[in-house]
């Protein structure tokens, strides 16, 4: 069982540290199952079996990531908009969605495959 997201910030946070840890099945668990990916380089990854594939491809690699600059969540009901500034200057944005039980996770991510290479 992972360590679920009791705030938004905190899947970005689970991101970088299961990326490290090379843990696919860890990646997949902060998307909802309908989530949408897309690596800002035209591929889009519907759903847990695509993100899986996308991140199993990604993690070959063995990257290592370093923590972001994240801004403050912003928040409307249960969505909130989170974005993160890169080492590199990139940033990246994401939508996150409080599920029933309190806990968040992404919906969709523009993830830009480039800025982790």
């Amino acid at each position: 069982m992972y360590k679920p997201a009791k705030e938004p910030n905190d899947l970005e946070k689970y991101f970088v540290e299961r990326a490290n840890a090379g843990d696919v099945e860890g990646l997949v668990a902060l998307y909802e199952a309908d989530a949408i990916l897309t690596d800002g380089a035209g591929e889009i990854a519907v759903g847990k079996k695509q993100i899986r594939e996308f991140f199993i491809n990604f993690l070959a690699d063995l990257p290592m990531l370093e923590p972001s600059n994240q801004t403050e969540a912003l928040c409307s009901g249960d969505l909130s908009l989170t974005s993160s500034k890169l080492s590199n200057g990139d940033i990246t944005a994401e939508v996150a969605r409080r599920q029933p039980d309190g806990n968040w996770l992404w919906v969709i991510d523009q993830f830009a495959l480039g800025k982790y290479k």
